[in-house]
């Protein structure tokens, strides 16, 4: 008879035990295996170390030279173009004759002027002519209306004597007195009409005189505007953007030139927008050119920002390199005092984040998005303010291809 023989218990515990192990092993593999995070390749990126340094606050620009000085050359008169006296990039002279302009309507309006004013000063001179005779024919009536109030006084005062002595009546006596007091009454009232008189034409002179004047300022704004058909050069210096032709019509207002101070310069630089509060008129910075250095300060800012950045212009505040309009000097502006701390190396990630936060490495393969602070930069170094420790190494290539990936793998 067949006899049955009891199962072995711990040999089934051993290969549960076996195989458990085996599943831990291949779990254990393929988290290793695993990719965690976003991978990238490792030769795409560049990395830094923070590092403890002294900070330059300073930036340097790229900076086109201008001249100093320049007057526009506008056209303050239409018409047609008759002569040309100076070509594009002449050196000129203040004074000197550039170009003259036909316009028979403004010559025409002159002579108008001219005749009317002519006219205007004939009248003033008849009015008077006519003033002066007729205050001579009132000044010689005022002379024997005087004479005769002093012959009826005299006639008066010896009637006045000649009746206390009893040799005249008294109606005699009366009768003289009132020839004296006719003549008072006629000299007070040539006197009055006179002053009455004088005055009205006091005040029709006035009149004429101030339209005079108006003429003769209309007419000088008439020959302002012929000379103005010959147009001279305002200032000395070189002739720019001057393109001019005999025969061609010109309009009020029309562009057509400018003169340069072909001597000194300034310089015109584009700064990033992130400088704006910083850069202010009075720093002062460096330009270099053939290995000389040349000290520059911030003569004006010009808030306006496009396409990220602002316009400065710097001046010389020294000598000044021998330059050509549109020249490029490369230029540094001083924005504070060096300064110890900790810095990391300015980069294309700060276009993406702002320097508000970096990838860091936590260990060979992996990189981990980290908030930091940053403080001041220039065009090589950012200062860290926290966030960050000496040592750490930092992707400091531009973060737009990793998106909104916390963490990164790199692919060796």
């Amino acid at each position: 008879m067949d006899t049955i023989v009891p199962r072995s218990r711990g040999r089934a515990i051993v290969l549960a035990v076996a195989a458990l192990l085996v599943l831990l092993a291949a779990g254990a593999a393929i988290w290793h295996w695993m990719p965690r995070g976003l991978q990238v390749a490792a030769a795409d990126l560049r990395i830094a170390t923070v590092e403890r340094g002294i900070f330059r606050d300073d930036i340097a620009v790229r900076a086109n030279a201008e001249p100093l000085t320049a007057v526009m050359l506008d056209s303050v008169e239409s018409g047609r173009i008759e002569e040309v006296h100076a070509r594009d990039g002449d050196l000129v002279d203040k004074g000197q004759l550039l170009f003259r302009i036909s316009n028979p309507q403004r010559n025409l309006e002159l002579l108008a002027r001219q005749s009317e004013y002519a006219q205007q000063i004939s009248n003033m001179s008849t009015l008077r002519v006519a003033e002066q005779s007729n205050r001579t024919e009132r000044q010689r009536r005022l002379d024997d209306l005087s004479f005769a109030l002093e012959q009826a006084q005299k006639a008066l005062t010896r009637t006045e004597r000649l009746a206390g002595q009893g040799f005249v009546s008294a109606v005699a006596l009366e009768e003289v007195q009132d020839r004296r007091d006719k003549a008072q009454r006629a000299l007070a009232l040539e006197q009055e009409s006179n002053a009455a008189e004088d005055k009205v034409r006091g005040n029709a002179l006035g009149r004429l005189e101030e339209t005079i004047l108006g003429l003769a300022a209309g007419l000088r704004l008439v020959e302002q505007t012929v000379d103005a058909l010959a147009v001279r050069a305002p200032i000395a210096g070189r002739l720019t953007d001057f393109r001019l032709q005999v025969g061609e019509s010109i309009v009020t207002g029309k562009r057509v030139g400018r003169i340069d101070d072909p001597q000194r310069f300034k310089l015109s630089a584009l700064v990033d927008e992130y400088y704006l509060n910083r850069v202010s008129v009075g720093r002062l910075g460096v330009v270099t050119q053939d290995g000389r250095r040349y000290p520059v300060k911030v003569g004006t800012v010009y808030p306006q920002i496009k396409e990220g950045r602002f316009t400065a212009e710097l001046l010389f505040t020294q000598d000044q390199p021998v330059l050509s309009p549109g020249q490029s000097l490369d230029a540094q502006i001083t924005l504070g005092e060096p300064a110890p701390a900790l810095l990391l190396p300015n980069g294309a990630f700060v276009a993406d984040s702002g320097a508000a936060w970096v990838y860091v490495f936590t260990d060979a393969t992996h990189a981990q998005r980290r908030e930091i602070r940053a403080g001041r930069r220039n065009n090589a170094q950012i200062e860290v303010l926290s966030g960050l420790a000496p040592g750490e190494r930092v992707i400091v290539s531009g973060y737009a291809a990793f998106g909104n990936a916390v963490r990164l793998q790199l692919d060796r």
